[in-house]
Parts: C-alpha cells; sequence; structure tokens
C-alpha cells in the first residue's frame, strides 16, 4: 500500500513539475527545459523566395485556391468558371472535372479533408453585404468518377448586423481561406481596415449555418489561403499586403484546435506585387503557391504562377526534430 502512494505522489509531482516554455529549438526564447509550448515563442525576420517560379496556363490567370490530393494540385478560378484543374508539379493541367449545377459567384478557396473536397464561394470584397455565403462540399470518390456529388453549407456571420453596402475593400466580412478538421469548418477572414483576420468556426454539415467568431490575429496583411495538416498540428496561411508584400503566417505547435496557442511566425516573400492566392503542401515542408495575373500596365505585368517553397530550415526542427 505504502508503494502505491508514494508512486501516486510522484506522479503528481512530475505532473506539476513539467516546464512551460518556447519549445522551438529556432526561435529566440528557446528553452531546453520546457516540456509544455506556452506560445512565447518570438522569430528572427525572415525573408524567403521560391525555388522555382513557372507561368500557369492563361485558362488560370484568376486562380484562386490550391489543394494537394489524388497526387495532384487543384485549383479553380474565382468567377465564372465551373472547373477544377488538376495540375502536375510544374503548373501543367492533366486534368479537368467540371461541377455540375453550381454557379461560381466568387470561388476563393478550395479546402479538403479525408472524404470530401470543399470550395469556398464566399468573396465579399466588393460591398461586403453578401447574403448567399456558401461552401460547396463534394465527395472525393464521384469526384474522381467524374460524377461529383455536391452539398451545400449556407452560412452567415454571426457577428454582422449591418447588410448595407459598403465600399469596394473595406469590410471585415471578407473571407479566402478556411480549413475543415473533423465536424467543424475555421473561415480566416480579410479584415482591410485593419488588416488582421478573424478565425470564425462553423459546423460542417449542409444547410444553413451560424459562423462564430473564435479569435483574432493580427497578420499584418490580408490572408488569402490556407492549408492544414491535422497529424501534424500545422496550419501555413499565405496573403498579401495592401501593397503587394506577398507573406506566409504559419501556426504550428498548437493544442486541440486552438490554434493561437501555440508556435506564431510570420515571414515575407521574395514576390513583390504578388496577389498569392492558394497554397498547398504534402509533408508541411515543401509548399505550392499560386498567384493569380495582376497586370496594370506599365508599372505592373505580374502573370499568373505556380511558385516552389522548401520551409525544411524552418519547419524541420518541429515536423522531424
Amino acid at each position: 500500500m505504502k508503494e502505491c502512494l508514494l508512486f501516486f505522489l510522484l506522479f503528481i509531482h512530475a505532473g506539476y513539475s513539467q516546464v512551460s516554455g518556447c519549445t522551438d529549438p529556432i526561435s529566440k526564447q528557446y528553452n531546453p527545459n520546457a516540456v509544455i509550448n506556452d506560445g512565447s515563442c518570438e522569430y528572427e525576420h525572415l525573408k524567403t523566395k521560391p525555388k522555382h517560379s513557372l507561368r500557369l496556363s492563361d485558362s488560370l490567370k484568376e486562380t484562386s485556391g490550391l489543394i494537394y490530393f489524388d497526387q495532384r494540385l487543384w485549383t479553380h478560378n474565382d468567377d465564372h468558371d465551373q472547373t477544377l484543374y488538376g495540375l502536375d508539379s510544374l503548373g501543367k493541367i492533366k486534368k479537368k472535372v467540371i461541377l455540375p449545377d453550381v454557379i461560381n459567384h466568387d470561388w476563393e478557396e478550395i479546402s479538403q479533408d479525408s472524404t470530401h473536397i470543399y470550395i469556398g464561394d464566399f468573396g465579399n470584397n466588393y460591398s461586403g453585404n453578401r447574403t448567399d455565403l456558401k461552401i460547396l462540399k463534394i465527395e472525393k470518390k464521384s469526384f474522381l468518377e467524374h460524377n461529383p456529388k455536391i452539398e451545400t453549407i449556407l452560412f452567415s456571420y454571426s457577428d454582422q448586423a449591418d447588410f448595407s453596402s459598403s465600399k469596394p475593400n473595406k469590410t471585415d466580412f471578407d473571407c479566402e481561406a478556411f480549413i475543415v478538421s473533423k465536424d467543424s469548418i475555421y473561415l480566416f477572414t480579410k479584415q482591410w481596415k485593419s488588416s488582421k483576420t478573424a478565425i470564425y468556426t462553423l459546423p460542417n454539415q449542409s444547410g444553413s449555418q451560424i459562423a462564430t467568431l473564435k479569435s483574432v490575429l493580427d497578420t499584418k496583411g490580408l490572408v488569402t489561403g490556407a492549408t492544414y495538416l491535422e497529424n501534424k498540428k500545422l496550419i501555413a496561411l499565405c496573403g498579401y499586403t495592401k501593397v503587394g508584400r506577398a507573406f506566409l503566417y504559419l501556426l504550428y505547435d498548437f493544442k486541440d484546435h486552438d490554434f493561437l496557442s501555440g508556435n506564431k511566425r510570420r515571414i515575407d516573400l521574395k514576390l513583390p506585387f504578388h496577389q498569392t492566392e492558394g497554397i498547398a503542401t504534402k509533408d508541411g515542408l515543401h509548399y505550392f503557391i499560386t498567384n493569380e495575373s495582376l497586370v496594370q500596365k506599365p508599372v505592373i505585368n505580374v502573370q499568373q504562377q505556380i511558385h516552389y517553397l522548401d520551409l525544411s530550415a524552418v519547419l524541420g526542427p518541429y515536423i522531424q526534430p
């Protein structure tokens, strides 16, 4: 009995003596004794450039989202076009799947889970007063058979009470990025005035849903794409600032679905005047990013492209310690 009591007391003591702190060895605040990540890590400013950048087909001038699925990178345009394009790693179109009986009002993002592909028809930057925000939920099996079964998730923001028309690019209720986890969908909005992103959650169920505000992250830029590796507790966001400077924002080693409880790192991309729109990864170390065409002659002439980045130096110590 005494041995059992001693073991119990030692177990309790060990649990309470675990050290909290920064657990990322490449952080300025790294604490080698820390066992529990308390989200305190801070990082040196980093600016990186793609390993290579390749022009996309003119069919994809408005590429707006990106996922890696079925050994291909899948993207789409953000207006009118109802096609999903399957690309190889060099950005060449290898497959097309047209979604029947749906309308592309403003498809701004594509996401996935193990059984479905999701399309976010929720672009809302023109006047900020859309009342038909929706997410298309497409069964993967039927999609690969070119006979996609599609459900529709309608939603509204819990804290949007004013639906009067605003000036273009002034609303807080515009979205171009989301992820899917188990029975929930998480939206990352573009707050045009503050350059922050609000994180909302809504049920992953067809019908009408309410997107509830969860938290706000100061990304210092407009978030336009997201990719999520649930088993690695890693989210990578992409976007650009109001003056056209592209960036990544990494969230990783968080607790459950509290995405802001772990490491937060912003990385600038050496891609001037690029409207980066889509981001995807297979392993959490190597990333593909797309940007849409941006032509404002004679000053700006950026063609639609796909970029390849290696973030092993940044995320390797976390993913492959």
